[in-house]
Order: C-alpha cells, then sequence, then structure tokens
C-alpha cells in the first residue's frame, strides 16, 4: 500500500482503463514531476502523438518507482529536482528495477551542471523545458529509438571532455563535485541539517560531514559557514533560473 506521503503514481486518465488495448501500439510514457500543471501540460501534449501515450502520472519519486514495479512503462519522463529523494539517485533506482528503462530528464535546470551526472547515472538524455514541445518530442523518440539526446552544446562539451581537452565554457567550481557532493551540496542549501542529510542520504552524520569537507576544499571556502552561505545562495539561484 502506498504511503500516505508518497501517493501512488496516477493513471494517465482516471477512469479510463489501466492498460491498453491490443491493438494500441503507442510507446508509454511515465510522466513524473511535483507540479501537477505541469505535469498536466506535458500529458496533453505527449497524449497528441501518434505514437505515443502517458500510462501514468507521479508526483514524487517513491510513486514513481511504484508504478514502474507494478506496470510496464517504455519511458520515464522526469524533472531532476523533486521531493523525498535525489534525482540522480532516482534514475539509478528506476534502473536497478529495469535496467533497459528509457529515461529522459526535462528539466528548468542548467544543464552544464547536470546533463553529464544524469547520462553517468544511466539517463538517455537532458532537455531544458524552454526548448518548447516540439523539441521535447524529438528528444522523447530519439530516446525511445536507444539514441541519446542533449543539446549540440553540451554534447561537444561532451566529446570535448572524453577527448581530455578542457571543455570550453567550463567554469563552475561546482561541476568537480562528485555526484553525492553534488546532492550534500543542495541538500545544505536547502537549509538540512548534517543529521537530515545523511536521514534523507542514507548516510551516516560522519560521512556527511567527509563530504562536506571535500566540498569546502574543492570549491575553496574558508570554513562550514561560508559553504552554508554558498550553497543557500547558489540553490537560491538555481531556483529563479
Amino acid at each position: 500500500m502506498p504511503s500516505k506521503k508518497s501517493p501512488a503514481a496516477q493513471p494517465a486518465h482516471p477512469g479510463a482503463p489501466s492498460s491498453p488495448s491490443p491493438a494500441d501500439t503507442r510507446r508509454r510514457v511515465l510522466v513524473v514531476d511535483d507540479h501537477p500543471f505541469m505535469r498536466a501540460g506535458l500529458a496533453q501534449l505527449i497524449d497528441k502523438q501518434p505514437d505515443l501515450r502517458v500510462c501514468g502520472e507521479a508526483g514524487d519519486p517513491a510513486a514513481a518507482l511504484q508504478w514502474v514495479s507494478r506496470s510496464p512503462v517504455d519511458l520515464v519522463l522526469s524533472d531532476i529536482t523533486m521531493p523525498g529523494r535525489s534525482g540522480i539517485e532516482f534514475i539509478k533506482d528506476l534502473l536497478a528495477l529495469q535496467p533497459k528503462l528509457a529515461i529522459l530528464v526535462v528539466s528548468m535546470h542548467d544543464e552544464t551542471l547536470y546533463a553529464e551526472r544524469v547520462l553517468r547515472a544511466g539517463g538517455r538524455g537532458y532537455i531544458m523545458k524552454e526548448a518548447g514541445g516540439e523539441a521535447l518530442l524529438a528528444a522523447i523518440r530519439q530516446v525511445l529509438s536507444g539514441g541519446i539526446s542533449v543539446s549540440a552544446q553540451m554534447s561537444a562539451k561532451i566529446l570535448e571532455s572524453m577527448s581530455g581537452k578542457k571543455p570550453r565554457g567550463s567554469s563552475s567550481p561546482i561541476e568537480t563535485l562528485s555526484d553525492r557532493e553534488f546532492e550534500v551540496f543542495q541538500l545544505i542549501g536547502e537549509g538540512k541539517s548534517t543529521k537530515d542529510i545523511a536521514q534523507q542520504l542514507g548516510l551516516s552524520s560522519k560521512t556527511v560531514d567527509v563530504h562536506r569537507g571535500h566540498i569546502k576544499e574543492k570549491l575553496d571556502l574558508k570554513d562550514n559557514t561560508a559553504v552554508v552561505r554558498h550553497a543557500v545562495r547558489w540553490v537560491e539561484t538555481q531556483r529563479t533560473v
């Protein structure tokens, strides 16, 4: 039974059959976003396509994982920042359930900080919400066909990185943080205590403190107070993107 904190994902159209007819060959998309209006908009766009259909919607990672564990899904279309679970860890959780599941992240956050992390975690693409409907549909089809979808700029950066060159335009020290350090940094910026971070990420408080120390060194910050100040400022900047 789903918990009160994590309501089960809902069918795309309440009251409609949960399973497609045998003749329905459209690819099944699960939409995951904590904003109902965003989910509704994405569902409307996708359901108009002759080859795609939204099989369900989820407002948080826990509900999405319940859905994927019980119902067939071809692609998960998900935001990267949602309550209850890091987006990177969420991708890994999904792939633990279905190793071949296609995952496309659609987010308002800067792809230079997130896209490469998404791909390393096993996601198949990253697209900014500002890209528009046609670009999103093209990305969905690209990922469903077995490809990877990122912007041309991000693709060039990744290729340069793989070739051993320093990517042009690489500027943020935050990019040097590991995925786990990046998660800790975000949670510090959200005002979480060491105990809260440890509980949310399933770590010991001592391990969180070790990550905090690495963040301080990599970002060249004077002390823990400076880490908190920098993290809070960064989180606030991301919210206004």
